[in-house]
């Protein structure tokens, strides 16, 4: 540091202190360098436009300044008189356009791999390439830390002015530049208490991130640093229009229309009502004199919570976010760092992943100055945050949506997916202004057109009968064919089914009904299948137990499906006082079950009527039970037949526990198809050495 030459020092603002924080911390991840490259076309004269960008570096001490924080208790920046600015020039006339094109694009790159000492002023640098006697490429980069968007539109203007009244030797006397400390002054004045009262109100009660779920989580392919890609769409000039008609109708922003349209796609895709993301504010006080025209980096990032709640009214529901947005402003100095201490976010985590930008300065104006006196034309911009997602509102005739994210995070094509949902919701809201939220489509009309019909077009014809049915079809082809086999018991086709029919008959004497649930708890064996055909003969829907589960899950499940009937065998024991259930032991009462008759059972049921009823694990709290229709099994049977290819002389294995969905599939599936079913007892499907054997032996 040059003391001589030293003019100022005073503190960082908030967003100073963040940036340099994610700078420090990710040195080589050019976070917060910014690039700009522009096509001049015309007679540039290099010393004027060298003297007008030298001129503008004297008037703003922002431009003069650097940064220090080690070993010292806070960072501060200083501000030195004098800072020279070079513009490098190099020569690429003699180059080919496609050389030229590629020279640039390693150009950049370079540039930003370059990045910026943040301790050496000017964190500014300019480079003319010359690639015709009467055109440039132009390129500025500067690090984030001491510009934003509305400071670079006040400097683009000062520097047209300057140069064209350099170019005719005239003086320019622009009025004197209030310095970047004067914000920093008002910074200091201002109370943090209720800045945090506020802060610790509007986040109450949110304790975790608002989750961006369309990204690739921990995918290790991704796991080097990369740079930011972009997307942009931009809304038609019709859609644009409507917009902001529909905007001045009910007195609300346009920015506070994407505002709602963004955490409804975040509400929709996260599946969350109560969402958090990033908000840019201007951070230029209105109490604070001549603010607009002080160069310097005013924005602020603050997290936006809003209440996404799909029967809302969507304008009452607007001017409840522009209110929120009102009383944020008054407190859009605080640093975002103290916010997140004040929030019940766990330390780790941010509060947010995704930042909203809307750009609100005029920057098409200085775009048209630039054009006339420079010939500007043909902008390219990089800009890279700390956060994974970023999407940024460029008004005009055509409103721009831009999304910059993180490639390790977001496939190229899901930013595209966002980009056009977010389009279909900001085109509906015109349209819907007496609607609720719920009302307001995501969907684009290609991926309405591939879910409602391309994808729906499934159409099939497929046997309307019950699972015992089409079991019997088979035993009619091949009543001798070997239909099941356990251990070294085996039963052909005509013996199942006459001994499944046996048991629905003694069931129907019994008085059981279609619908009726009849409870299942019996280990793997020709018992189990007989039992599960058995009953659905008999016209019953069964609910399937593992006699491995816990007495209160099966006490539970029991109750819950209102079972009175229970087929199982002596092995098996259960608390019966909290139960109204007749057990029927299968071992104990085979004489007598031999005595009924081996013909099919005649029954009312039918391919609406209940199959079985299974319940879910209950992970989430207590087991739910599904109901499993006939029509549906025999449809997922049906249609795993047909595109595995299934014919009759294959084998199939059931390893599957009996309360676990895929059972029904391993049992039935082979019955139907007239193929030989092998069941693998408890012992057998749950060692891996005898399952392997069992797979040999059994072919």
């Amino acid at each position: 540091m040059n003391a001589e030459n030293l003019e100022d020092i005073y503190e960082l603002s908030p967003m100073q202190q963040g940036l340099l924080f994610h700078t420090i911390a990710d040195p080589n991840s050019g976070v917060y360098f910014e690039q700009l490259s522009i096509k001049l076309q015309g007679n540039l004269n290099i010393t004027e436009f060298q003297k007008a960008w030298q001129t503008v570096v004297n008037r703003h001490p922002i431009l003069r300044t650097a940064f220090y924080w080690e070993e010292l208790e806070q960072p501060y920046q200083v501000v030195y008189r004098q800072v020279e600015l070079a513009i490098a020039q190099h020569d690429w006339r003699k180059l080919s356009t496609e050389e030229q094109e590629q020279r640039l694009k390693m150009f950049l790159k370079s540039n930003r791999e370059q990045g910026f000492d943040l301790s050496q002023a000017p964190l500014l640098r300019l480079a003319l390439l010359q690639i015709a006697d009467d055109a440039y490429y132009f390129v500025r980069s500067h690090h984030h830390i001491i510009l934003e968007g509305w400071s670079w539109s006040l400097l683009w203007n000062e520097i047209n002015s300057l140069y064209r009244a350099f170019c005719q030797e005239k003086t320019l006397n622009l009025p004197p530049a209030r310095p970047y400390r004067d914000y920093i002054t008002w910074l200091q004045q201002q109370d943090l208490s209720k800045a945090e009262a506020f802060w610790r109100q509007q986040l109450q009660g949110f304790s975790a991130p608002t989750p961006l779920i369309v990204d690739r989580i921990n995918n290790s392919l991704f796991n080097t640093a990369a740079e930011d890609n972009w997307q942009h769409l931009d809304l038609s000039a019709t859609t644009t229009t409507a917009l902001q008609s529909f905007a001045r109708q009910h007195q609300l922003t346009l920015n506070v229309l994407v505002q709602g349209a963004f955490a409804l796609l975040l509400s929709r895709y996260s599946g969350e009502t109560d969402i958090v993301f990033g908000i840019t504010t201007s951070g230029r006080p209105p109490e604070l004199p001549g603010v607009e025209s002080i160069v310097g980096l005013f924005l602020n990032t603050l997290p936006l919570r809003i209440k996404v709640v799909p029967n809302a009214f969507l304008v009452p529901w607007l001017k409840q976010l522009q209110s929120q947005l009102a009383l944020i402003s008054q407190y859009e100095y605080t640093p975002l760092l103290e916010i997140q201490k004040w929030s019940d976010i766990p330390r780790g985590l941010p509060l947010f992943e995704s930042i909203l930008v809307f750009n609100n300065y005029p920057v098409d104006e200085a775009r048209s100055q630039l054009s006339k006196s420079i010939g500007a034309s043909n902008y390219q911009s990089f800009e890279k945050t700390n956060y994974p997602l970023n999407l940024v509102i460029k008004p005009g005739q055509e409103l721009r949506l831009e999304i910059a994210y993180d490639p390790r995070r977001f496939e190229e094509e899901v930013i595209t997916r966002i980009l056009g949902h977010l389009k279909t919701l900001l085109e509906n809201i015109p349209a819907n202004s007496t609607g609720q939220l719920r009302d307001l489509p995501l969907l684009t009309a290609p991926e309405q057109q591939q879910l409602l019909i391309d994808w729906n077009s499934t159409q099939q014809d497929y046997p309307q009968s019950c699972i015992h049915q089409l079991f019997e079809v088979q035993v009619k082809r091949s009543p001798d064919s070997i239909a099941v086999i356990f251990e070294d018991q085996k039963l052909t086709y005509q013996q199942l089914n006459q001994q499944a029919n046996q048991l629905a008959n003694y069931l129907q004497h019994l008085g059981v009904q279609p619908n009726d649930l009849v409870g299942i708890c019996v280990e793997r064996s020709l018992s189990m299948l007989i039992g599960l055909l058995g009953i659905l003969k008999a016209g019953c829907a069964y609910v399937p137990l593992d006699p491995a589960y816990p007495q209160e899950r099966l006490t539970f499940m029991l109750e819950d499906a209102k079972v009175s009937l229970l087929i199982t065998d002596q092995s098996f024991w259960i608390k019966k006082e909290r139960l109204e259930i007749k057990i029927l032991y299968l071992n104990a009462l085979q004489e007598i079950i031999a005595q009924e008759s081996i013909e099919n059972p005649e029954s009312k049921v039918n391919h609406d009527n209940l199959a079985y009823v299974i319940y879910t694990s209950g992970s989430t709290g207590k087991p739910k039970g599904v109901l499993i229709l006939h029509s549906a099994l025999t449809n997922c049977l049906i249609a795993f037949s047909q595109k595995l290819g299934l014919s009759g002389g294959d084998t199939f294995l059931s390893v599957t526990t009996l309360s676990f969905d895929i059972a029904a599939l391993e049992l039935y599936l082979p019955l139907i198809l007239g193929n030989r079913l092998i069941i693998a007892s408890r012992e057998v499907a749950t060692d891996g050495t005898q399952l392997l054997k069992l797979i040999h032996s059994s072919g």
